[in-house]
């Protein structure tokens, strides 16, 4: 029987308030009440041998265990899982893991040695380090800083899931086509983008990196869905957006996308200096010089 240890974050949405269901015996479990005791939880579930990490909680919960992960299990990264329980569950929505999975169902199919989904995490590196300060899977800066920060207002109205995203998605495209000239969202995020030989030093709408393969309503950004570190850049201010945005996260491709200044590119890491916020993930940090790279290959167990 393999050995599994539960993190049960009980801020995440669908946790607050709710009682837990008696564990099965052979299960190590952790409640960590706030970030800084996550690490030694996840040092208690490696020296008990376990083999299977369980996150019961949302995105935020899956990047802070991911980030800490590899250090306090020397190196060895064990298989997860996702019990989708926060009000963002974009990685959940990815490995198809649904709303509603428990940890029985987890447990059983481990058990049944069911076929896994594996994904690549992404890494933030600043300059002058060789460890990744954060790891993650959906890395942002520019629109979707302010589109995160409009998604948290609409959680607080009580939308959570594609409900969230759809009311972002409307709202953040409302915001820079009635915005004048010098509307924030329209001016961009003056920064220095480096995928290639040459970096261009510009103002940009929007720079978002993703290892997702699926998102959610649908939404193709980088393209047709695939494996691997993807990248979509969109110069300021954005031109013909009412055109591109159907295109765009429809899926396809145009000749006109990359004139206009809309370009999606496939890479294993790339450099980006600016002064302001990048959102990791659902939480805001500050910017600087930043290499985003391709993190390691993490396997989940899925129901």
């Amino acid at each position: 029987m393999i050995r599994a240890g539960l993190i049960w974050n009980q801020h995440s949405h669908r946790n607050r308030g709710a009682g837990r269901a008696p564990l099965p015996e052979d299960v190590v479990d952790i409640v960590p009440e706030e970030p800084s005791h996550l690490m030694a939880g996840l040092r208690r579930l490696a020296a008990d041998g376990v083999e299977l990490v369980v996150i019961d909680g949302g995105d935020g919960t899956v990047r802070e265990v991911v980030t800490r992960l590899p250090e306090a299990f020397e190196g060895r990264i064990p298989r997860l899982a996702v019990l989708p329980n926060g009000k963002t569950n974009a990685l959940a929505l990815d490995i198809e893991s649904p709303l509603g999975t428990t940890l029985e169902d987890i447990l059983a199919s481990a058990a049944a040695c069911k076929p896994t989904k594996r994904r690549q995490c992404l890494e933030v590196v600043r300059d002058g380090e060789t460890a990744p300060e954060r790891r993650g899977f959906l890395f942002g800066v520019g629109a979707f800083v302010r589109a995160t920060k409009l998604a948290q207002k609409n959680h607080g109205r009580g939308f959570i899931d594609d409900a969230a995203v759809g009311l972002t998605l409307a709202g953040g495209l409302a915001r820079t086509l009635l915005g004048g000239a010098g509307d924030r969202w329209r001016r961009g995020e003056a920064a220095t983008l480096s995928i290639g030989a040459t970096p261009e030093e510009r103002q940009w709408f929007l720079v978002m990196a993703s290892t997702f393969k699926r998102f959610p309503l649908g939404l193709k950004p980088y393209g047709e869905p695939r494996e691997g570190l993807k990248v979509l850049s969109v110069e300021a201010p954005p031109r013909r957006l009412l055109r591109a945005l159907p295109t765009i996260i429809g899926g396809q491709d145009a000749p006109w996308l990359a004139a206009s200044g809309y370009r999606r590119h496939d890479v294993t890491g790339f450099g980006l200096r600016f002064e302001g916020d990048f959102v990791l993930d659902g939480e805001p940090y500050r910017g600087g010089d930043l290499t985003i790279r391709q993190g390691p290959s993490l396997e989940f167990v899925v129901p």
